[in-house]
């Protein structure tokens, strides 16, 4: 450690804020944090050893004007490196520079204070270019952990006495003592006993065994909006799997639109491609269009250029309140890759009156 920056252990600049260091070390600390499936015990102790310096104003100036071979004495961690009893002892004070370590570790030292609940599920949804228009409602049958319909999720059978939990004494939760590298620290954990609700039926239910919920199909609504595009998500609250006293998960769906070679959206209009013969685009004509509600028919007028637009009304994309947006239809001239004796002298005539 003795050759490192503490300013590039918590990756900022050297004339950070006390908040904007705070702020680096919460991050890396609940990173590295060692009684975490993810923590790094040196990286931990390092990010600390860097914070403990930079958060305390007297330290910080030292190390700024003499870098880390300051202070020897007391209030320094001397060139020998760093001592991680102060550290420990600054903890078990109620944390260095004011740092509130209950603020971090929420979820290590006391379980988290947050609403337990049941996992997300993520699930593909396929759509035509059509539904993605007008938006549709899909029937999805899912296999998933469901909250028990006997029981209505409390384990007990219908009728049964509901008793405190002797484990949790009802309160639904348990305090472990572990020892750490902070020394002894009170862990706080749901109470598996009774599934942190603080209640244990005197007859468990019949169809659960008293857990509350189980593995079923459950055929589940997704309700499509108009105008979707390919790679968005609908979420639906509650929807993914349950949990016996606590919230469902969600349920996220992810949209793929199947591309239509005849449409492509853009915005709330639609475009598509129009095939007009040399004749017609000189003289004009009437022609049959595809739309999503049906064919149309469009007039091409004389001397239409190539690439040129025309418009259909309120054949687009809804847009809400019985609005849409328009299919513009894309003029493409057929040029012949052939001409008859006949076409030609034809072609010639109208070159001659330069046309």
């Amino acid at each position: 450690m003795a050759s490192k920056n503490y300013y590039d252990v918590l990756g900022v600049e050297k004339g950070a804020s006390k908040d904007e260091i705070k702020k680096a070390f919460h991050k890396l600390a609940h990173k590295y944090h060692p009684d975490k499936a993810s923590g790094d015990d040196a990286k931990f102790k390092e990010v600390s050893e860097a914070y403990s310096v930079l958060s305390d104003d007297k330290k910080r100036a030292e190390y700024d004007s003499y870098g880390q071979t300051f202070g020897g004495g007391a209030g320094g961690f001397g060139g020998a490196g760093f001592d991680f009893s102060q550290f420990q002892q600054a903890f078990n004070q109620g944390g260095f520079a004011g740092f509130d370590f209950g603020d971090i570790f929420g979820d290590v030292f006391n379980g988290g204070g947050r609403q337990r609940r049941g996992r997300d599920i993520s699930i593909d949804l396929e759509l035509t270019f059509k539904e993605s228009v007008f938006g549709v409602t899909r029937h999805v049958l899912l296999a998933k952990t469901a909250q028990c319909e006997t029981c209505k999720g409390n384990g007990a059978e219908p009728g049964t006495k509901m008793n405190t939990c002797t484990y949790c004494n009802g309160t639904g939760k348990i305090h472990e003592t572990n020892n750490s590298i902070f020394g002894q620290i009170t862990m706080q954990s749901p109470c598996r006993h009774c599934h942190a609700t603080g209640k244990i039926p005197e007859e468990k239910c019949h169809t659960c065994r008293g857990a509350g919920v189980y593995k079923k199909q459950e055929e589940i609504d997704i309700a499509v909006p108009a105008g979707i595009e390919g790679g968005e998500m609908i979420r639906l609250s509650g929807a993914g799997e349950a949990i016996q006293g606590g919230a469902s998960g969600d349920l996220y769906v992810k949209v793929h639109v199947t591309p239509d070679s005849r449409f492509k959206k853009d915005g709330h209009n639609i475009l598509t491609d129009l095939s007009v013969k040399l004749s017609d685009a000189l003289l004009g004509a009437d022609y049959k269009v595809a739309t999503l509600d049906g064919e149309e028919t469009v007039t091409v007028h004389g001397g239409v250029t190539h690439g040129e637009l025309l418009r259909i009304k309120n054949k687009g994309v809804p847009t809400g309140h019985g609005k849409r947006g328009d299919l513009f239809v894309r003029v493409k001239i057929n040029l012949p890759q052939k001409l008859s004796r006949t076409a030609k002298g034809l072609v010639e005539k109208l070159k001659e009156e330069g046309i």
